[in-house]
């Protein structure tokens, strides 16, 4: 049975200062999730589902339905702000999406087998996509999921902080746990990450999860009991995101499952900031010279 791969597209890019899950970066004016959907197909993901806000489905839907039209399957996925909240919460008073563990969840109705998790926004390479598909392909352990990581100082920002999750991994390769961490920066040769206004260094080999995840269906139930205790629990905190970390630790934690952790030797580049556009433009550029794609990825 062929993977499903899940995008996470439906955040607001309040950074970026605009729909960067739709900008263009590539030569030929390609979206960043454009090279995921290439990598993916080659490396033999059978559909792929797009989780967007309601207000760009349409927008996403022309762009990419025709270029997937007779190459994998594909569907939509909308990340509401009520979606999934218990209905007795009432109207959820917040204009930001619930976070990329929510955005998850309601991807359920569209998701029938083991599946992936990415970042619209982030270019993973075709080694991870390899990786994660022959892993979702032949590991049957319903309870054994698993994540890419990368080394922190090759996934920073020269234009701000970025959001990262913080990986130990057990001598068996799975993961011990993982911690968000939402403002890290390099500075003076060195890595931090800042929290109440403390700063604490990391190393720069630190394994980080850049939202490449790959899931067995379990996961949809534990995920919806879990937001369901946080969406109550938060429900006056119109900032508060429920990650997909969250959902990992729980599983580890409560012995519901494992996460291996694979190293890639892919390079990752993603935008955050508009700063970041110009880096990412040229080193797509330089991959298609260098011919680890077609010079036009859709003929």
């Amino acid at each position: 049975m062929k993977p499903t791969l899940l995008i996470l597209a439906a955040g607001i890019g309040s950074r970026y200062g605009g729909i960067k899950q739709l900008d263009q970066f590539g030569p030929n004016g390609e979206t960043i999730i454009d090279y995921s959907l290439f990598d993916a197909i080659r490396s033999g993901f059978g559909k792929v589902v797009f989780i967007v806000r309601q207000e760009i489905k349409d927008s996403a839907e022309a762009i990419f339905a025709p270029k997937l039209a007779g190459k994998i399957d594909y569907d939509f996925a909308i990340q509401g702000i009520q979606s999934y909240v218990p209905e007795d919460l009432g109207t959820v008073e917040r204009t930001k999406p619930w976070g990329t563990g929510h955005a998850t969840l309601c991807a359920w109705e569209q998701t029938d087998t083991p599946f992936a998790v990415i970042n619209a926004d982030d270019f993973y390479g075709l080694d991870a996509f390899e990786t994660m598909s022959s892993f979702l392909q032949n590991d049957m352990n319903p309870n054994q999921h698993a994540m890419i990581g990368y080394e922190l100082k090759r996934t920073l920002s020269e234009n701000g902080t970025v959001s990262r999750g913080i990986c130990v991994e057990r001598a068996d390769h799975n993961l011990e746990s993982v911690v968000e961490r939402t403002k890290i920066f390099p500075e003076n040769g060195h890595i931090y990450f800042e929290e109440e206004g403390i700063k604490t260094e990391l190393s720069p080999e630190t394994p980080v999860s850049m939202n490449f995840w790959g899931f067995k269906p379990g996961m949809f139930p534990i995920t919806k009991d879990l937001f369901d205790s946080y969406s109550r629990a938060n429900i006056n905190t119109p900032k508060a995101e429920f990650y997909i970390p969250t959902v990992m630790t729980h599983i580890i934690k409560s012995g519901l499952g494992d996460c291996l952790v694979f190293k890639t030797s892919s390079d990752w580049f993603g935008v955050t900031y508009p700063e970041d556009k110009p880096a990412v433009q040229a080193s797509l550029a330089a991959l298609h010279v260098l011919g680890d794609y077609p010079k036009k990825l859709w003929d």
